[in-house]
Order: structure tokens, then C-alpha cells, then sequence
């Protein structure tokens, strides 16, 4: 699984094909992609570094507490782009990111186990067109990857 995680201020997301929105206040963004051989292992560790990281200020502007520390929101969007490889050519490749069958079933799972821990969890609609807004706090943005494959 491959992340990319942003500390926002707030966050929105709205499914373009019903109008429907989501939003979130102080918390994370995570745009996921699942990739092959992905397993609930790794969906698990995924979610237990993004709500662990120490990536919001103290009280003396140091970075030191976490998304669990703060009661933040989670905003998660499925988003199998993020597994691209754009190492050669002109045109990513996406022969990392898991089948939308597969897939769809594994981001359901990783958005139970991020409920688990009791805080806000929003999100938007697997392979839908969707706008996400995002107000990125620092900026603050960091790539979480977990894989089980084998050169990864």
C-alpha cells in the first residue's frame, strides 16, 4: 500500500457524479492506492504509522504529536494513481496498483481498521470522479509505503 499523506487545516471532497461532499477540519488527508499482493498486514501498519506519526506542533512549535494525540479527522480517497511509476517514458505506469475488484474490497478494509481508533474518518467514492480540496498546514506532505513485493 502507498500513501501519500497530507496535515491539513481543513479538506473536502465532493463525488462529482452525485453531488455528495465530504469534509474534514484539522486532521490528514490520504490519498491510497492499493497495490498487488497488498495484504491486511499491510493495510494495518499503513494505518498505524499515519496516526502515529508526530507530524503537529507542540505548544512550543515543535512536531511532536500525533494524529491520535490531537483528535485530528481523517479525509481518505482511493486513488490508484499514487501507485504509478513514472521511471521510464512519458507515460506512467500502473502495473503496481491492484485490480478495482480487489482493490475496492482492500480500502473498505483499511477505512475499518482506521475507524477503529475512534476518530473522524471521511471519505469519498471508490472510482468516482471526485474534487478534492485540500489546505495543506506547513506544508506538510510525506509518502507511507508498506509493500509485501518482492524489489519494493
Amino acid at each position: 500500500m502507498k500513501v501519500v499523506l497530507q496535515r491539513v487545516k481543513r479538506a473536502k471532497v465532493k463525488i462529482l457524479d452525485d453531488g455528495t461532499e465530504q469534509e474534514i477540519n484539522r486532521g490528514i488527508v490520504l490519498l491510497c492506492a492499493i497495490c498487488k499482493k497488498d495484504t491486511e498486514e499491510e493495510l494495518r501498519w499503513v494505518r498505524d504509522k499515519c496516526l502515529n506519526l508526530r507530524i503537529f506542533e507542540d505548544s512550543e512549535g515543535k512536531m511532536n504529536l500525533s494524529l491520535l494525540d490531537i483528535k485530528g479527522e481523517v479525509l481518505a480517497i482511493s486513488n490508484f494513481t499514487v501507485a504509478g511509476n513514472t521511471r521510464k517514458g512519458r507515460r506512467p505506469s500502473f502495473d503496481r496498483a491492484e485490480t478495482p475488484e480487489r482493490a475496492e474490497k482492500m480500502f473498505v478494509k483499511f477505512i475499518n481498521f482506521l475507524k477503529e481508533y475512534g476518530l473522524p474518518v471521511k471519505t469519498g467514492k471508490f472510482g468516482a470522479k471526485m474534487l478534492v480540496e485540500i489546505e495543506n498546514d506547513g506544508p506538510v506532505t510525506l509518502i507511507v509505503e508498506k509493500s509485501s513485493q518482492k524489489g519494493d
